[in-house]
């Protein structure tokens, strides 16, 4: 009888698990965990820099951006930077409303881009639409605004971050392919 119970249980647990919205909330709940502690990680590692050079915030969202669409990307972004903050104190406050426009700009622009293109064409096509976005939100908040920059520049966070770029084009994609066959998702 303990064996037609547990065999019940196992069945409903793998009946909840194969949900198309469980696992679009596990997959943004670990993408998050993950954009939390990369970076971390990354810091540890390489340094203080390194988050600039690596982009390693970067990556989750990218990855949640082509496996999960844009609504859990989003969030990705959202909770990685906010949460980040409230656990590491990184980025710095003052960095924070900026580097949260910029993956937001990522998300949204690669979710869409996925929808009508392969991955490594809405990836370079995100890389570059979304610096050109994120320098006219920096010219906007700066200039119109009249909002301190912080020293961030558009330019000079290209170039810095240039390996995370590589590392993003080389394995991004193939991470998310990993993701999607293995949770059996759709391109939504």
């Amino acid at each position: 009888m303990e064996k037609v119970e547990n065999m019940k249980k196992t069945n409903r647990l793998s009946e909840v698990l194969s949900n198309r919205k469980v696992k679009y909330v596990i997959g943004t709940v670990l993408l998050s965990g993950i954009g939390i502690a990369l970076p971390r990680i990354f810091h540890m590692l390489a340094g203080a820099t390194s988050g600039a050079t690596f982009l390693p915030m970067h990556i989750c969202v990218l990855i949640a951006a082509l496996t999960l669409g844009t609504i859990s990307s989003s969030i990705v972004a959202g909770s990685s930077i906010i949460f980040s903050y409230l656990l590491t104190g990184m980025p710095s406050l003052a960095r924070l409303p900026y580097m949260l426009i910029e993956l937001l700009i990522y998300a949204i622009l690669l979710s869409v881009f996925n929808k009508k293109f392969n991955s490594y064409v809405s990836l370079i096509a995100t890389i570059v639409l979304g610096r050109v976005l994120y320098a006219g939100v920096l010219f906007t908040a700066v200039n119109a605004l009249g909002f301190s920059s912080y020293g961030i520049s558009v330019m000079e966070s290209v170039k810095m971050g240039i390996p995370g770029i590589i590392i993003q084009l080389l394995f991004v994609p193939v991470i998310a392919k990993f993701i999607k066959q293995g949770m059996n998702l759709k391109n939504d």
